[in-house]
C-alpha cells in the first residue's frame, strides 16, 4: 500500500514512519510536512519517500496513493481524514479520531459507503503491559473483576508553548483528549462501552490554559468500573495498573519501553523488541509476573492486510464517554449513557 504520511512531528516520527517503512505491504511513500529540519530527517532516515509540502498535493495526486496516515495537530483530524476519504483512499487516524462522537459516526459512514478502510490509531492496545492484563483478565486469573485502575502520569510542572497547551478549544489540548483517550480506550477494550461517566476535570499548573489533570471513573454493563487518572503533576507517580478481581489481583508499576526506543530512533520488530525490564514486571499477588512483549507493529500489520485493528465503534465509544466526561465535570453528577 503505497502510503502518505501526513505529519511529521512526534507521532509521525516516532509511532508511524518507523513502523511503515518495515511493515510488508506497506511503503512509505511520502511524508508531508514544511518544516525544514523535519524535512531533513525525513531525507536522512527515509531517502526513498518524497517530500511533499502539502496536504493539498495528497489530494491533488490522490491516484499515487492507496493509504493516507493523519498524524497532525488534533484539530484536524477529522477535516483531513474525511478528505482522505473523499479523495478515495484508505486511513489511518491518530487519536483523538474526531472532536465529537457525531463527527466520528459520519466518518464511519463514509468509509463504509466508499468501501474504504479506516482505523483509529489507539496503539496502547499493544503495549506490553496492557497486553498482559488483558490476558489475565481474559484467562480468569483475577477471577471476576470489580475494579480496573489505569493510570498515565507526568511531572510536567512547566507549562511549555504548544497547541497541546491551547486553551482554544478547538485545538482539543485537553489533557483528556490527549493521554485520556488512550485511558477510556483500553477500558472500553476490555469491558465494553460503559454505562455512566463521573469525571473531574481541572487545571492546576501556573499559566495553564488546557486541562492538565483528570480523573474519569466508568461504571460498564458487568459491573466492572473503571478508574482512569492522566496528569501531568503527578510528583509521586502511582502504579500504571492496579486490577482487583474476587480471586486475585494485578499490579504493575512503569511504562511500557517502546516510546523510548522509538524515540531514541529504534527499528521496530527486531529480536528483544517491546520487552520489558525484569525489575519492571508487575505482581499477581505476590508472584512476578513476565510482561508481555509490546507489540506495535501488529497494528500496521493488520493495516496492511486489509483490517481495521482498532473498530471504529470503539473509538466513537471512547469519544461519547469523552464528552459525558467534559458534562459530568461540570454538573459534578455521574452522566448515563444511552
Amino acid at each position: 500500500m503505497r502510503t502518505a504520511l501526513i505529519g511529521y512531528g512526534l507521532g509521525g516520527a516516532a509511532f508511524h514512519a518507523p513502523f511503515l517503512s518495515t511493515t510488508p505491504g506497506l511503503a512509505l511513500s511520502a511524508v508531508v510536512t514544511g518544516n525544514p529540519d523535519r524535512r531533513a530527517e525525513v531525507a536522512s532516515r527515509y531517502p526513498g519517500a518524497e517530500l511533499i509540502p502539502s496536504v493539498d498535493d495528497v489530494w491533488r495526486r490522490a491516484d499515487d496513493f492507496d493509504l493516507v496516515v493523519v498524524t497532525t495537530p488534533n484539530r484536524f483530524h477529522a477535516v483531513h481524514a474525511r478528505a482522505a476519504l473523499e479523495h478515495g483512499l484508505n486511513v489511518v487516524v491518530d487519536k483523538p479520531f474526531a472532536p465529537s462522537a457525531a463527527e466520528a459516526r459520519e466518518l464511519a459512514d463514509l468509509a463504509a459507503a466508499r468501501g474504504l478502510l479506516l482505523a483509529p490509531f489507539h496503539n496502547r492496545r499493544w503495549d506490553g503491559d496492557f497486553r498482559t492484563v488483558a490476558r489475565l483478565v481474559g484467562e480468569g486469573a483475577l477471577g471476576r473483576v470489580h475494579r480496573f485502575e489505569s493510570r498515565f502520569e507526568r511531572w510536567r510542572p512547566e507549562v511549555k508553548e504548544s497547541w497541546k497547551e491551547s486553551g482554544d478549544p478547538a485545538d482539543l489540548g485537553s489533557i483528556v483528549f490527549d493521554l485520556g483517550t488512550h485511558l477510556v480506550d483500553q477500558a472500553v477494550a476490555l469491558f465494553g462501552r460503559p454505562t455512566g461517566v463521573y469525571a473531574e476535570v481541572r487545571t492546576l499548573r501556573a499559566g495553564a490554559r488546557a486541562h492538565d489533570d483528570a480523573f474519569l471513573a466508568l461504571t460498564h454493563s458487568s459491573g466492572t468500573v473503571s478508574h482512569l487518572w492522566a496528569s501531568a503533576l503527578a510528583a509521586a507517580l502511582g502504579p500504571r495498573f492496579r486490577v482487583l478481581g474476587d480471586r486475585s489481583a494485578y499490579v504493575k508499576h512503569g511504562m511500557d519501553p517502546q516510546e523510548e526506543a522509538l524515540k531514541a530512533g529504534a527499528v521496530p520488530g527486531g529480536e528483544g523488541w517491546g520487552e520489558d525490564a525484569v525489575e519492571q514486571w508487575g505482581v499477581l499477588g505476590a508472584e512476578p509476573v513476565r510482561t508481555e512483549p509490546g507489540a506495535y507493529q501488529d497494528f500496521y500489520a493488520a493495516v496492511a492486510a486489509g483490517q481495521a485493528p482498532v473498530p471504529v465503534a470503539d473509538a466513537v465509544a471512547g469519544l461519547e464517554v469523552v464528552e459525558a466526561a467534559f458534562a459530568s465535570a461540570r454538573s459534578g453528577e455521574v452522566v448515563a449513557l444511552g
